[in-house]
């Protein structure tokens, strides 16, 4: 069994810890925040200021890894989840029956929550662990490191320092996010530098959290959560204990982007697109300002090159690895799977990280290149506000409210289950789709938001 020191209490971080406890690893957590999620959740989203963790504010949806993951490895923790108010959604709960049943169809799940609701109950789980050990308050400055020995050998890291404090580990996992220090650290001790890929999203997100009455509906007759324009999307996040989100995703350059942060200006605009006006028609109460992110990127940081691990005795997982900008909601399903491998092959990782970098480049890696491309085709559509021209590609989007073949298929590329390319390129999926289009000979693509002059009105002069 490993002793392993983990960098960085978000949900990656308690999630690694959490399982390789659970594997009978000895764990330290370090975290710098004092504070914890705790027992109520509104308190502490609405009212924890968080400024190193902005995605924490922001609405999420887990993907399907997130409830596979957990009721895996720690299904306590899933059903304290559920207790405390996420709630399970089928991609076929679209349809008034679910079709015939086929293997892996179990799996496709969102679970609707804030991230608080998961990260406090990872927390409460961290704490009934004997085999983990969580020091807040604590930040972790540098990393002991022993020189490369011998012609070809890499330098190793044998555990974490905090101030004058030495903490020696077998295997140390940085998830302390994409704002990260340990790459600066391995370059100051003379390691090879990590290979870094990073790449500009051009996207911003303003957001506005709303609770449903009581004593009123629960959600709308049935609408689609998203919408678009040219120029923008706009979504709905129904979360737990009758909380939601309206999201509206512009360019960094819109012009109308600040006027946004107006909560009377954001909800006017929302309410151009059919899906946040449907959920708005509900009368909520509104629970936030209106919440922006920007400056995001897309970036991948590998701790080996084409020579190697450029260090033994650490690993990366969480955003300190894979960084992707939200629109796919990758981050924190990429997070749990890191930590479910990190805990499967804990003592074989301490020895040699080879085996894990090539499993991350071969399981994890494709994820980001798909989320890199999406993004370069968003923020060119939405700065330039470029019409829609791929007629299959939207055919495919619509179809898959009409047809759960098609459905499916989305369900599985959106929860990581295949490649997008894989699951909408069957032969069934194509006859499923020729036919859908044959009974609407004059489909074009088309956007269901408002025009750029109906947008501008809105806005003050």
């Amino acid at each position: 069994m490993a002793r392993v020191a983990v960098i960085g209490g978000g949900i990656s971080g308690l999630g690694t810890a959490l399982l390789l406890g659970r594997r009978g690893h000895t764990v330290t957590l370090f975290e710098q925040d004092t504070r914890q999620a705790a027992e109520d959740p509104d308190r502490d989203f609405f009212g924890w200021k968080r400024p190193r963790v902005p995605q924490a504010v922001q609405p999420h949806s887990l993907l399907a890894p997130v409830r596979t993951v957990l009721l895996a490895e720690a299904p306590d923790v899933y059903a304290d989840l559920l207790a405390r108010g996420a709630r399970e959604y089928h991609d076929f709960d679209w349809f008034d029956a679910h079709p015939p049943y086929r293997a892996g169809d179990e799996d496709l799940i969102t679970l609707r929550t804030r991230r608080i609701v998961l990260e406090a109950a990872l927390t409460a789980a961290v704490r009934r662990e004997p085999g983990v050990e969580v020091r807040r308050g604590r930040r972790v400055d540098a990393l002991d490191i022993t020189p490369a020995s011998g012609e070809g050998g890499v330098p190793r890291v044998t555990g974490v320092r905090l101030g004058a404090e030495s903490h020696a580990a077998d295997l140390v996992v940085d998830t302390s996010g994409r704002r990260s220090p340990v790459p600066g650290w391995l370059v100051a001790a003379g390691c090879r530098p990590p290979v870094v890929e990073s790449h500009r999203t051009g996207i911003a997100y303003l957001c506005r959290w709303y609770r449903l009455r009581g004593d009123g509906p629960r959600e709308p007759e049935r609408v689609k959560t998203g919408s678009s324009a040219a120029f923008a999307l706009a979504g709905v996040f129904p979360s737990d204990n009758g909380v939601f989100a309206v999201s509206v995703v512009l360019a960094t350059g819109d012009p109308s982007r600040g006027a946004l942060t107006d909560p009377a200006v954001f909800e006017a605009a929302a309410r151009r697109f059919p899906a946040p006006a449907a959920w708005l028609d509900l009368d909520p109460e509104p629970c936030s300002d209106v919440l922006a992110m920007a400056g995001l990127d897309n970036r991948w940081t590998a701790l080996a090159d084409d020579a190697g691990p450029i260090v033994t005795g650490l690993v990366n997982a969480g955003d300190s690895l894979i960084h992707t900008n939200p629109t796919f909601g990758h981050g924190v399903a990429l997070g749990l799977i890191a930590a479910q491998r990190l805990a499967a092959h804990a003592d074989g990782i301490a020895a040699d990280p080879a085996g894990y970098h090539a499993w991350t480049a071969e399981a994890l890696r494709p994820w980001f290149d798909a989320q890199v491309t999406s993004d370069r085709n968003n923020g060119r559509r939405l700065a330039d506000s470029a019409p829609l021209s791929d007629r299959r590609a939207a055919a495919l989007a619509s179809c898959a409210f009409d047809d759960p073949v098609v459905m499916r298929a989305r369900a599985q590329a959106r929860h990581l289950v295949l490649p997008a390319e894989d699951a909408y390129g069957t032969d069934e999926v194509e006859r499923h789709l020729t036919a859908w289009l044959a009974a609407r000979p004059d489909f074009e693509p088309r956007y269901d938001g408002p025009t750029r002059d109906q947008w501008d009105a809105l806005l003050p002069a």
